[in-house]
């Protein structure tokens, strides 16, 4: 059978879920980005500007062991995530080699699609393609705290500030940034997870697929743009 063959048994309704679930992600993220870049009242925005405010205060202390223990914190979370993340890769790609037995028990789950066993591939190919990319922003995430901690331990002695001889702002702004960079990188990693859920939904029908993209993408607006928390940090 050749490549074509395979490809015409994934249906129209199946093939339209699976371009509005990239779309949907590809767009909100996007247009998350370009809101926390501007500063209009995202999660990672707000944030940001602590994360400055954090990194001039540094400017001010002699004893800088309390900031290297921040960073070193903050980098567990993508850490723990990565490697949560192989091990959910190697159980789907596990899956791949054995497509026909989790057919099967697939189909006993009530509500299930029944697929050919080359679309069941094709769902399991999206979610672990889904997880990739989680491990991947993470990885990254982790080594941009590594260099966030490198700038604040290269960071001149407060009497060099004091004196003029380095700005609190420049450092401020460029090791905000960084620290920044790797919470925005970490975030992208949980958005993955998220989505991940409405991919799950795939195995029971495309329409649930569509419904829950459009699902996790409101609940993600409502977290990073109108949440408790975010109104509490903008006070």
């Amino acid at each position: 059978m050749s490549l074509l063959d395979l490809f015409r048994q994934v249906t129209l309704t199946d093939a339209l879920a699976l371009v509005w679930f990239v779309l949907g992600w590809w767009s909100y993220a996007a247009f998350a980005r370009r809101r926390a870049i501007a500063g209009r009242g995202s999660l990672l925005a707000t944030t940001n500007r602590f994360r400055r405010l954090w990194m001039l205060q540094t400017t001010a202390r002699e004893n800088r062991v309390i900031d290297g223990v921040v960073v070193q914190n903050l980098s567990t979370s993508p850490s723990f995530f990565a490697s949560t993340t192989i091990l959910i890769i190697g159980g789907l790609l596990a899956l791949l080699g054995a497509t026909e037995e989790a057919a099967k028990v697939v189909k006993e789950i009530p509500f299930a699609a029944r697929t050919s066993p080359f679309v069941f591939d094709l769902k399991l190919f999206v979610l672990a393609a889904v997880f990739v990319y989680a491990f991947f922003r993470f990885t990254w995430s982790m080594r941009q705290y590594t260099f966030g901690a490198l700038l604040i331990a290269s960071a001149p002695d407060p009497k060099a500030f004091e004196s003029g001889e380095a700005s609190r702002e420049e450092f401020a702004d460029r090791a905000g940034r960084v620290v920044g960079l790797a919470a925005e990188t970490f975030n992208d990693g949980l958005r993955a997870y998220y989505m991940a859920f409405a991919v799950i939904l795939w195995f029971f029908s495309p329409l649930a697929f569509a419904l829950g993209t459009a699902g996790i993408i409101y609940l993600l607006y409502q977290r990073e743009f109108r949440s408790e928390v975010l109104d509490v940090l903008r006070q």
